[in-house]
């Protein structure tokens, strides 16, 4: 369907995006790889199962994402040393993956020119893999040795600082280790997931109905993403169909999440550059969002609204009319700070060339989301994959090609103004009738695929069905994974005290990708 001149069988995948399936032998994986990249495919997310329990061995996942729609390939795998031809010599964003789906089901990536745990830390000791069938998930293990070996630099001069895992804010850990000369930094890198969830464990003793509050909690500030992303999956596998008004709601939420989080930023930004007056102005007006969200849909972070067969809550006509009243009001003052942040000479002294990453490299490592659109990578699943209602919106992607910080600062300010645009206009077309419906329910082998453009780029959710309605595999895939490896990149030759300001305009997340 969307891989030419390639002897694969493709087999529709139900559901809202255009999406397939095909199997793929291990032994012809890396031609198909070199194939999808050759067609400008964008490695999206690549996970392991364990098909034990079907009387199978194990298998690797991959999805890609071409200009026609998603293809879902599937490589069996042994029972007895399950592995695979590494393919992060094609991917570069493949490399965590492939290390965090060994650590999590021991399938292995051969010549991997790096082997070393990703996920497991002292949690579990080598050779116990948690999302294995036979792993008893009540099981309690001794803390295991942890002495991971960071690449040194040296050389005259050459210094090390460990920041993290516990910082001085609060935010979730991670480790940063800098090689500096003086305050110039030579090398970053990082290491992640110190607070591993047992997210996707914990979805495999779920039913469909179940797994949708846990999906809305992957990364608490991508709830509404991950939901409806969980909820197109769960629909494709069940083949139900929402109701147009739920629809049209789920877009309204969604642009909701990426206003609030972008308003957050901001002020975030004006404050590593100095400017306070920017970071009270914005997060006012992030609160006062937040406080209209509590307001007319029950939840601040507009959890647990998006639900299997459409939406939890309704959005009567004069709650829709007091939402476009602030967003207008909202607007005015964005406008205003847009102004302040573009003309203060110093807040842009610190933007301008800051962190940049080069459209080159971005497309050589699968930089995505609005993170990619600042470095000239025009893709937004809004545009590329138009589903309802974002058929009728017309979204207008932001794109800049500089890539520093103060492309990704004009990014938001542009994506700000559109999303209320979408969303004014998506109030005023909200369709009469039910917003919500009955999920129905799945055979057991069903497969389901969401995707969304969630506010920091695509999150992807690929379902497998087990019997009694419930869950066999799910993969909950955050942007940050592909993301976290240009902040590494984009550090390379800056300040260490740039370092806050450089991280902050990426805001990537720490729980999305560490399940």
């Amino acid at each position: 369907m969307v891989l030419e001149d390639l002897p694969l069988t493709f087999e529709p995948i139900p559901g809202a995006l255009p999406a397939s399936r095909a199997v793929v032998q291990a032994g012809e994986l890396r031609a198909v790889v070199q194939k999808a990249r050759a067609q400008k495919a964008r490695l999206v997310a690549l996970w392991g199962s364990d098909e034990t329990v079907r009387d199978a061995g194990f298998a690797l996942h991959l999805a890609l994402a071409l200009r026609s729609g998603l293809a879902w390939l599937t490589v069996p795998l042994a029972r007895e040393h399950p592995r695979y031809p590494g393919i992060a010599d094609i991917y570069p964003s493949a490399s965590r993956m492939q290390r965090a789906a060994y650590d999590m089901i021991g399938i292995h990536a051969q010549d991997s020119k790096d082997l070393r745990k990703w996920l497991r830390h002292r949690a579990w000791p080598g050779g116990v893999f948690p999302l294995r069938k036979e792993f008893d998930i009540a099981a309690r293990h001794a803390p295991a040795e942890d002495r991971y070996p960071f690449v040194r630099v040296e050389g005259e001069g050459v210094h090390e600082i460990p920041v993290g895992p516990v910082h001085a804010g609060t935010i979730e850990p991670g480790h940063f280790r800098f090689s500096i000369v003086g305050e110039k930094i030579l090398r970053l890198e990082e290491r992640l997931a110190y607070k591993h969830k047992g997210i996707e464990k914990r979805f495999e003793t779920l039913t469909l109905e179940e797994g949708a509050r846990l999906a809305g909690r992957v990364s608490g500030d991508s709830t509404v993403a991950f939901a409806w992303a969980y909820a197109m999956a769960v629909e494709g596998a069940t083949g139900t169909q929402p109701p147009n008004r739920a629809l049209v709601l789920r877009g309204i939420l969604l642009e909701l999440e990426r206003i609030a989080n972008h308003l957050g930023d901001l002020g975030y930004l004006g404050n590593d550059v100095a400017l306070s007056f920017g970071f009270f102005q914005f997060w006012r007006l992030k609160e006062d969002l937040l406080r209209l969200n509590a307001r007319l849909f029950g939840h601040r972070y507009l959890m647990d609204l998006v639900v299997p067969g459409g939406v939890a809550r309704d959005l009567p006509r004069d709650a829709a009319q007091q939402l476009l009243e602030r967003l207008e009001r909202v607007r005015d003052e964005v406008v205003t700070l847009k102004s302040i942040y573009d003309e203060h000479a110093g807040a842009q002294d610190r933007f301008i060339m800051t962190g940049q990453v080069l459209p080159e490299l971005a497309e050589k490592m699968g930089l995505t989301g609005l993170a990619g659109r600042a470095s000239g990578i025009e893709r937004d699943v809004r545009v590329d994959y138009p589903i309802p209602p974002y058929q009728q919106a017309e979204v207008r992607m932001a794109t800049h090609k500089r890539g520093d910080v103060a492309a990704r600062v004009s990014v938001r300010f542009d994506e700000v103004f559109e999303s209320m645009r979408i969303v004014q206009a998506l109030a005023h077309q909200l369709p009469p009738g039910e917003f919500r419906v009955p999920a129905a329910a799945a055979a057991a082998g069903r497969h389901g695929l969401g995707c969304v453009e969630g506010w920091r780029g695509e999150v992807l959710v690929a379902l497998d069905t087990a019997e009694g309605n419930r869950i066999h595999r799910l993969h909950p895939h955050d942007p940050s994974w592909q993301n976290w490896p240009l902040v590494e990149r984009a550090v390379l030759g800056n300040i260490v005290p740039d370092f806050p300001l450089i991280n902050k305009s990426f805001n990537l997340s720490y729980s999305g990708a560490d399940l």
